[in-house]
């Protein structure tokens, strides 16, 4: 079991809990109240900063009841926290764009995240052929 270092910008933020078995993405919260126009970008805060492990990433993505809540989409599709990100005001955010009028309470939960390992170190080869079979351009696998 690993311990990761939290450091909460508010006595009142909501804790992060990670339940095994349950699911390996733990919940992150807006720690403000936050009112977006449609078309409007923001970088809300979730009220944390994190020691992540040297070697290890976190993976912020939205939770799937976020853009039917409050219409908002992760403006860089997911999120990644490196593990160099680590000062005490380093506090993770999450770049969001408004489709419509909406307001966010703090405290709501609006992304979730899971640790990964870094990509291990990898070579690039150039050939100019690859041995295995074509499976038919992009797409080809829904048919």
């Amino acid at each position: 079991m690993e311990t990761i270092r939290v450091k909460y910008f508010s006595d009142d933020s909501p804790r992060l809990c990670y339940v095994e078995g349950k699911s390996d993405w733990i919940d992150l919260s807006a720690a403000e109240d936050v009112t977006l126009s449609a078309g409007e970008f923001r970088l809300i805060p979730l009220g944390i900063a994190v020691a992540l492990p040297e070697g290890y990433e976190a993976h912020i993505v939205p939770r799937s009841s976020t853009f039917k809540n409050y219409g908002i989409l992760q403006a860089n599709s997911m999120g990644v926290v490196d593990w160099s990100y680590r000062g005490s005001g380093d506090e993770w955010r999450m770049p969001v764009y408004a489709t419509r009028n909406t307001s966010i309470p703090k405290g709501s939960r609006i992304c979730q995240f899971r640790i990964m390992a870094h990509q291990p170190r990898l070579v690039f080869e150039t050939c100019t052929s690859l041995e295995e079979s074509d499976r038919g351009g992009f797409g080809s696998t829904g048919k």
